[in-house]
């Protein structure tokens, strides 16, 4: 993974596991690697790690069974409050930036159609 200077990395590692897990890559009540594993797979330190474990776990999103390690909550109402969350973030990133670089709403609307547009057509 590539990480970037904007944001601490235990952030970034939280934000891709997030991914991970809204996508179903990883699914609900799926054990996690261990802390050294994904330490090794990100490219941290396991104490950067520990720390995205942690808090990713203050937030519901893991939680730990003392002797078998990790696991991906199995909430669903939980996981898809997060996944609106994090649509929301992301969303009104995107709106602000194209605001930014000149669009109007009716503009964004107009392109972001033309490309669903696109991508039925390829289909």
């Amino acid at each position: 993974m590539q990480f970037e200077n904007h944001a601490p990395i235990y952030l970034q590692i939280i934000k891709e596991m997030t991914i991970r897990i809204l996508s179903g890559v990883i699914q609900p009540g799926d054990k996690l690697p261990s802390v050294r594993e994904l330490a090794a797979e990100f490219g941290v330190n396991p104490n950067t790690m520990q720390r995205a474990m942690t808090e990713m776990e203050r937030e519901g999103l893991v939680y730990t069974e003392r002797t078998n390690g990790r696991f991906l909550t199995t909430q669903t109402d939980l996981l898809s409050e997060k996944k609106t969350m994090f649509a929301k973030e992301e969303t009104e990133k995107y709106l602000a930036y194209m605001q930014k670089i000149g669009f109007t709403h009716t503009e964004i609307i107009s392109y972001l159609q033309g490309l669903q547009q696109e991508g039925e057509e390829q289909v």
